[in-house]
């Protein structure tokens, strides 16, 4: 094969290679949203409008959910030094799984002026799919902790979803169902205390078995004559 049709044969290649990367990746559509945060402040209510922008990185089983702030939603009457604010959020997932995600960042990496909107760093977790399907991701409250105070603040405008993922749940992820007739045992408590009745059951039962096989041995020990 001359030089020129191995290079147009690679180069085919590579397209095709291109287009099958393409094709086998997960559909996404993302939108920056506005979110109204409505902020309960130590110097009482607060709000203010900032763009949210939700991205997912496949990691593993899961996804590494980023959520970024491009305004600040916040203010202190006083300078925060370096370091002295942590946030952190929760992201809503609805559609085929309904979860929460707790997300969080670092501190702020720079002093902030007093009365000035505070810069909130990005804001990552970590979410494995327990079902497949189209997962909506949605901005949610956000906390702020500086200085022995804390801030919340809560989406105040019902926001669309910053992020629409096709996700598929991880081998063996998938909710177990629920085993009918009468091996079920009755739960009118938490599932530990369910699994608790279970286990005193079971201990019960070999308490009896063992019972029963002690006067069964008595009983034969009776018999031997003498």
């Amino acid at each position: 094969m001359s030089d020129r049709k191995r290079s147009t044969a690679l180069a085919l290649a590579s397209a095709l290679a291109g287009s099958a990367v393409l094709f086998a990746a997960p559909a996404a559509h993302a939108d920056v949203v506005d979110v109204q945060y409505d902020c309960k402040t130590p110097i009482g209510d607060k709000s203010a409008v900032s763009p949210i922008d939700i991205k997912a990185v496949k990691e593993g089983d899961g996804y590494k959910l980023t959520m970024s702030f491009q305004k600040g939603v916040s203010s202190s009457p006083i300078e925060l030094g370096k370091g002295a604010m942590n946030p952190s959020a929760v992201i809503t997932a609805g559609g085929a799984e309904q979860a929460s995600i707790p997300v969080s960042g670092p501190p702020n990496a720079e002093a902030a002026p007093a009365n000035t909107p505070i810069k909130i760093s990005d804001l990552s977790g970590t979410y494995t799919p327990k079902k497949s399907g189209k997962v909506t991701f949605t901005a949610g409250v956000l906390t702020i902790k500086a200085m022995g105070t804390t801030t919340t603040c809560t989406p105040g405008n019902s926001p669309k979803p910053s992020l629409e993922l096709d996700v598929t749940a991880a081998a063996g992820a998938q909710q177990p169902a629920q085993p009918s007739g009468d091996a079920t045992l009755p739960q009118t408590g938490p599932a530990d205390s369910a699994l608790a009745l279970g286990t005193f059951g079971a201990t019960v039962a070999l308490s009896g078995a063992a019972g029963l096989l002690w006067l069964t041995r008595r009983g034969r020990a009776r018999r031997i004559p003498s």
